[in-house]
């Protein structure tokens, strides 16, 4: 069985006041959710400050992103193993904004990933369409092409370390939602995908659901057989918000624990 994991991406946002009561208020919260994984994905100059406050405590810590290089004259880049060294777990790869807003292509994203891995760290490969790419139904194919290009740069065994999340652009900050159903057709075919190569990572690679998880909809999407937690954005900037994600992606016999944060 997967186990589900709650990332949250906290973007360009936080002090370092607000990452200590926001990390505080996670932690206060979190306690009988040793049936999910939880990470937060703070900014770089953040890292440091939650690496101390996450100590002692099992939520986990990841970046948003990384150079795909060790060291060498890269000037404000930051290199995977000196993320590893801070004592980060995952990073994100090819997220939605990194593709759209600063025009990374899949060699880039690809040369990310394999970088990640060898880093020793889990990546997050972020994949989706844009809204005018799904109304001329092109999904399939730019997914495929998203993941196809990371297999061919890094293998498919890289993908056991490996978490894949599905961002529908088009739902993304647009006031349209994709629908429970929606998001499982998708994740069914990147499960399919990756199944075509190798049945054992196709069953057991955790995909995660990043278009617009809000405590409302959580529990609708998570209830899908092929979506294993959440890439939450604006809403883990609130410990609450966060929190009530965090139980709906417990296992429903746990009402206990899901009653403690509604």
């Amino acid at each position: 069985m997967r186990k589900p994991l709650i990332a949250g991406n906290w973007k360009m946002h936080g002090s370092k006041s607000q990452v200590k009561a926001l990390i505080e208020g996670i932690k206060q919260g979190a306690d009988g959710f040793a049936e999910i994984d939880i990470l937060v994905l703070p900014t770089f100059v953040h890292l440091a400050e939650a690496k101390t406050l996450l100590d002692a405590s099992a939520i986990m810590l990841g970046a948003q992103n990384l150079y795909p290089g060790t060291q060498g004259a890269f000037t404000g880049e930051v290199a995977g193993p000196m993320l590893a060294d801070l004592g980060c777990d995952y990073v994100l790869i090819g997220h939605s904004e990194r593709r759209t807003l600063f025009h990374e292509d899949l060699a880039l994203i690809a040369a990310k990933f394999k970088a990640a891995i060898e880093a020793g760290l889990k990546p997050i490969l972020c994949v989706g369409e844009t809204r005018d790419q799904r109304e001329h139904g092109e999904t399939v194919r730019v997914i495929s092409e998203q993941i196809q290009s990371v297999i061919e740069a890094a293998g498919i065994e890289a993908f056991r370390q490996a978490v894949i999340a599905y961002e529908p652009v088009w739902a993304i900050g647009t006031g349209l939602t994709a629908t429970p159903e929606q998001a499982q057709e998708v994740h069914a075919y990147i499960r399919q995908l990756l199944s075509q190569i190798n049945v054992d990572i196709g069953k057991t690679i955790r995909i995660l659901y990043g278009g617009s998880m809000k405590a409302e909809n959580a529990s609708s999407l998570l209830a899908m057989a092929d979506i294993d937690g959440g890439l939450i954005g604006g809403a883990s900037l609130d410990a609450a918000s966060f929190l009530k994600i965090c139980a709906a992606a417990m296992p429903m016999d746990n009402s206990v624990q899901k009653a403690k944060v509604n």
